[in-house]
């Protein structure tokens, strides 16, 4: 039986860990074509400290506090990693789903079809996956009961692992080829290093100095440690490479970028997905026309990336690892701990 109210994680205006409320609130029920999602596991993401401290910025106003795309319409249940089981339907989804294993797609598009692109996330634009229930579009629940990962490896793939695919689709990254991943022991960076490797490509991982070994397991070649001199990062990686690189998989930016640039083969591709090394950059626009190295930049997936994503699970092609396990009464504590980033992994949360 459903019962009629449920804890939540409910973001009640941007700030410090005091907006972020744990209330009982009811548990929604699914519209016309939708489908409601018991929680069993929930992961944390960047975007869910980035849109409690309304840390995205505005066009024309990079201090302005705002979500993702913009204004948060509060109050706002967070979460947007979300594996669960459907426990009811709809008008116009079939009762044969409820039962149904599922991992959650929580982006939302800006048309039909398998290319369109992100505009809006779950628990940002529409509540998300810290709380009991969640209702989610039909089509955006994926049956995954047919994979060997566990609800809590599941949960971890749709943000992290959906934003590392898109950007390995965009960036044409395919077998054989050698590409670069930084920031590779972060949750996009890891689920990067084992996608490329999942499709055949050789990887040299950029990170910190103390995390080769969780690297290397998830099937890094080789692994180079970021340093305050970026020339001197460039050649090191430029050293393990043993020959230019046919890509590179940012979410770092900052001055690496026009450092290793011309590393970069000609008719390579450099695709980027974060700024947190500094959003501003001198770039030679030479380095890039005249030997037709692609600049992409990449947010989130496609409906098309994410299908690839649930068909990577149901094959047990990739395994998330985790840092933590917490109740979803202890957000603050499993957001404080993943904000301090000090093991490789995700954080999860299990609704009560």
């Amino acid at each position: 039986m459903i019962p009629e109210t449920m804890q939540a994680a409910v973001l009640t205006g941007f700030g410090g860990p005091e907006v972020l409320e744990l209330r009982t609130v009811p548990v929604p029920r699914p519209g016309d074509g939708e489908v409601l999602v018991r929680v069993t596991a929930a992961a944390l993401n960047n975007t869910d400290l980035w849109t409690r401290r309304g840390a995205y910025g505005l066009p024309g106003d990079p201090d302005a506090l705002a979500g993702w795309r913009g204004p948060v319409a509060f109050p706002r249940i967070q979460g947007g990693d979300i594996a669960g089981e459907v426990v009811a339907v709809g008008a116009g989804v079939g009762a044969g789903r409820v039962g149904e294993r599922v991992l959650v797609d929580p982006a939302f598009y800006d048309g039909p079809g398998p290319d369109a692109s992100p505009v809006g996330l779950l628990g940002s634009e529409a509540d998300g996956g810290f709380a009991g229930y969640v209702v989610v579009a039909a089509d955006r629940a994926h049956d995954v009961s047919a994979s060997p990962l566990d609800d809590d490896e599941l949960a971890c793939l749709p943000v992290a692992y959906g934003t590392a695919a898109g950007m390995l689709a965009r960036g044409r990254v395919g077998a054989r080829e050698t590409v670069l991943v930084t920031g590779a022991s972060g949750g996009v960076g890891l689920a990067a290093v084992q996608l490329a490797v999942a499709r055949g490509a050789r990887v040299v991982a950029l990170t910190a100095p103390g995390k080769d070994d969780v690297l290397r397991e998830a099937g890094a070649d080789a692994v180079v440690h970021r340093g305050p001199d970026p020339e001197t990062v460039a050649a090191a990686a430029a050293d393990a490479v043993g020959g230019p690189l046919d890509a590179v998989v940012d979410v770092v930016g900052g001055p690496l970028l026009p450092a290793l640039l011309t590393r970069v083969r000609d008719g390579g591709r450099w695709v980027i997905a974060g700024a947190i090394g500094g959003a501003s950059v001198p770039l030679d626009l030479r380095r890039l026309y005249l030997h037709n190295v692609a600049l992409v930049g990449s947010s989130m997936h496609t409906p098309a990336h994410f299908d690839d994503l649930v068909a990577d699970a149901v094959a047990g092609r990739v395994h998330p690892v985790i840092a933590a396990r917490h109740d979803l009464a202890a957000i603050h504590t499993a957001q404080d701990e993943f904000s301090r980033a000090e093991r490789v992994g995700k954080v999860v949360v299990h609704p009560v």
